[in-house]
């Protein structure tokens, strides 16, 4: 979080006193430094897709039909019953067994690779239109004249895809650690181990022969897209537009208290919850990067967070993660990651792209002096992954290893903030203001069948 100055300015709505380390700041705030409270027309389909597409990707999001092996979905990493994610530091995806905390590595040689590198990004309000870049890198991105961007050599389906939250939900499929299984074991694992998504015998080609042989699925694609007369006409693109659907309809978190305040209800906040929000806005500095509706810049920053595990490998020894770099390939990107938006960060822990901390105090007072909380940072015990012996002597190679820490704070482009204890704790309550209740039982979005007639349970 930044450090900054406001000036007192009479009449505004209250003023707080901070003590920094090097001076003393006076800040004052008004309704002016405040987001606009998000309206239907924020969201894709104006906050109302149809029915009956939201019911098709409900169905395909929770179903294993699109896994390599068919024993992992989507919902496997971000689960209604785990506030779309998976509550785990780093995600165990294709080959592991059970749900969020309890999931386990898998057993003998069904048993996982590798855990998956990053953390899994939290689904609430992705179908507003204003998340442009999607991926902790951004790698997937709507370019500057509208155009869907997607990394280089994917040849995605533009022309059929609905936005790029649809543009998103075509790629985990892709992934050996998360949905497509290890090279021999099928044979979409070994079309995407060769790059192949697009092409003949491809990724996306080989999940759409799937639906089209499923006579359920049939049914509901035609009923839902134009497009789509017979079976033959059904393409993975059409199920990504359908699980974006689904992802924008149920998971939109936008009745928590703050959401209420920016509406006019004074009395949603509590008292701690507006002081934090005062410091929020103001002397904290969080709002430099937390901006706007969604609580998001929409860029990209470094901020010294601890790497769990090798990450994307980016060193000539396969370890480590340079973030935005990885796509732009520009120094100037090193170690920056997406500013995530604030909905429901209450719930959505663990937090950072390794998932470093476990609890929203250690995120804040991470921002607070990011580079003496990378030092201090007890590897060993904070991040929260099953435990596996191969596993964990790698999840902390990177952090154990001097030079690499060292690159990671100087990276690092927040200054220190001091702020006193009760500051934080009104900073916290602020935070936790931002939780929907809608959110908080999220079990009428699990199907009770899938029309693959594959099982439900994790």
């Amino acid at each position: 979080m930044k450090q900054k100055k406001y000036k007192v300015i009479p009449g505004m709505l209250s003023t707080t006193l901070l003590v920094f380390s090097t001076n003393v700041a006076f800040a004052s705030m008004n309704d002016d430094d405040l987001p606009a409270a998000a309206k239907d027309r924020d969201f894709y389909d104006n906050g109302s897709p149809s029915a009956a597409k939201v019911e098709l990707g409900k169905n395909l999001f929770f179903d294993k039909i699109l896994g390599g092996n068919m024993n992992v979905s989507c919902a496997t990493c971000h689960h209604s019953l785990t506030d779309t994610g998976d509550g785990l530091s780093l995600p165990v995806g294709e080959g592991g067994r059970g749900l969020g905390v309890t999931r386990g590595t898998g057993d003998g040689a069904d048993a996982i690779h590798e855990r998956v590198p990053r953390n899994a990004t939290p689904v609430f309000n992705l179908g507003a239109k204003e998340f442009k870049r999607l991926f902790h890198d951004g790698r997937v991105q709507v370019g500057p004249n509208g155009e869907l961007l997607s990394p280089a050599g994917a040849n995605l389906p533009v022309d059929i895809l609905d936005n790029v939250l649809a543009a998103q939900a075509m790629f985990p499929v892709t992934s050996p650690t998360e949905m497509a299984g290890q090279v021999g074991e099928n044979s979409i694992a070994d079309a995407a181990a060769i790059g192949n998504l697009a092409g003949p015998g491809g990724v996306w080609e080989q999940l759409a022969d799937r639906l089209q042989a499923n006579v359920a699925y049939v049914d509901m694609f035609v009923n839902v897209f134009d497009d789509i007369s017979s079976a033959s006409d059904i393409t993975y693109a059409h199920a990504a537009n359908a699980i974006a659907a689904f992802e924008a309809n149920n998971w939109r978190a936008t009745n928590s208290p703050f959401d209420r305040y920016l509406k006019g209800d004074e009395s949603a906040l509590s008292e701690a919850a507006i002081e934090g929000m005062e410091l929020f806005y103001n002397d904290a500095g969080c709002s430099t990067c937390h901006s706007g509706t969604f609580m998001s810049d929409q860029d990209f920053h470094a901020i010294a967070m601890p790497q769990i595990g090798n990450g994307k490998g980016n060193d000539a020894d396969g370890r480590g993660d340079y973030g935005r770099e990885n796509v732009t390939g520009d120094p100037a990107d090193h170690m920056k990651f997406r500013t995530p938006n604030l909905r429901n960060v209450a719930l959505t822990a663990p937090y950072g792209h390794g998932g470093a901390y476990n609890t929203l105090e250690g995120i804040v007072r991470h921002h607070l002096n990011p580079v003496a909380s990378l030092n201090s940072y007890d590897c060993e015990t904070q991040p929260v992954l099953p435990s596996r012996s191969d596993l964990d002597a790698i999840d902390c190679i990177v952090m154990n290893d001097a030079s690499r820490v060292a690159d990671i704070a100087a990276a690092n482009e927040l200054m220190p903030v001091k702020l006193k204890d009760k500051d934080v704790k009104n900073l916290i309550a602020f935070l936790e203001a931002l939780t929907d209740p809608g959110s908080i039982d999220l079990r009428g979005d699990v199907p009770t069948s899938l029309p693959s007639g594959l099982p439900l349970a994790e």
